[in-house]
Order: C-alpha cells, then structure tokens, then sequence
C-alpha cells in the first residue's frame, strides 16, 4: 500500500468513528503493566499512535513524549485527547516505515499493534525502532499471534504481519529480551479491539 493510500486509509477509520475514539482512549494494557519501568523525565517514542491513548498516558506519567502518526485525522483527535487530560506530547505527522529514525535517543520505544507493515517492510521498522533506543533504554511491543485469525476481534488479516515468539527472538537477539510471551485475553480497547483476542508482549533492554 503506497503512502498516499494508507494515509486515507486510516484517516477514513479514524474520521468513522466520529466523536468516538477507534481503539479508546485507555492506554494499551500490555503498556500500562510495564509502568515499572518508567521514570519521570525519561524520553519516549510511541509509534503509529493514532489518536493518542498511549503517549497521553505515557506522559501522564511524567515523560517526554514524541509520537509519530501518518493520520491527520488521528492527529487531531489525539491532541484534543493531551488537551482533555492536561498533557503536553509531540505530535508528529510521519509514516512509522518511511521516518527518519533518530538514533540513540529515547530512554523506550513503545510500539503497540503496528501489524499494518509487511514482512520486508517490517524488519526494517524493527531495525529503526533498535536504532531509536538508548543504550540501556527498552523497547515495549504489543501484537496479536497468528491465532488471531480464528478470533478476528482485532488486528489484520493477513497472517504475514502477525508475530510469533520466534519470530520476535530472532529480530530482537541482539538485545537483553528481558519478557516475551503469547497469551490470550479480553480485550476492549474502543470499538476495533474487542473480545478475546490471541496477543504477544515483549520487553527487551538494548544492552548499555
């Protein structure tokens, strides 16, 4: 899908959902477990955040947040979201497969259900999501497994993008992967992730 397409294609979800928020506006709760890890005043990138549950919360905790969205529509939504709750976030309009990756700068890369990227496409977001993190820092990823198919409350549809523990362990070997686990559970996050749903999590720390 060209860039111009997956634009209109999430901002059409987006723009659907009217005054409603697509995946709510509670952060992911995969993320929210791992608030241990989180002190106030670290720097944090939340990719593809669409209308701003996670980075809102993130710096609700006291971060300094970059979160980076290819929706306008989303983009709105998500800074009206940082008004409502009285936050500050930097919001910024770019294509999570097509950005300039800053390197060594965030303290934690949080990237939840960002299953829209291909196989080819995915180990380089991957590998930029690596270059991001500080040495020490953490990258939090949240996906859905191929079991999803059976469920079909959430995620795509294309069994290509979905992960496996394996899969995560051999793009994520270089770093201390300090969790990873597939496990099912309730989710209900908005109107598009709802139901019991097949999920992975992972925690891994770039070694200092």
């Amino acid at each position: 899908m060209s860039h111009a397409d997956a634009q209109d294609f999430w901002s059409d979800r987006y723009r659907a959902a009217g005054s409603d928020y697509l995946f709510g506006t509670a952060p992911n709760r995969f993320l929210a477990t791992r608030a241990g890890l989180l002190v106030p005043g670290m720097s944090a990138l939340s990719i593809a955040d669409g209308e701003g549950r996670n980075a809102v919360w993130l710096a609700s905790q006291g971060l300094a947040v970059t979160a980076t969205e290819l929706s306008p529509v989303a983009l709105d939504k998500a800074r009206s979201l940082a008004g409502a709750c009285g936050v500050t976030v930097d919001f910024l309009l770019a294509d999570a497969l097509r950005w300039d990756y800053p390197e060594d700068r965030y303290d934690v890369v949080i990237a939840v259900f960002i299953q829209f990227a291909a196989p080819a496409e995915r180990r380089t977001l991957f590998e930029n999501m690596k270059k991001a993190v500080k040495p020490g820092g953490y990258i939090v990823l949240q996906g859905y497994t191929p079991k999803q198919l059976e469920y079909r409350t959430g995620g795509p549809s294309a069994v290509e993008n979905l992960y496996t523990g394996a899969l995560l362990r051999d793009a994520f070997g270089d770093f201390d992967i300090g969790y990873l686990s597939e496990y099912e559970d309730m989710l209900e996050e908005g109107c598009a992730h709802r139901g019991r749903s097949a999920l992975i999590g992972m925690v891994a720390r770039k070694t200092p």
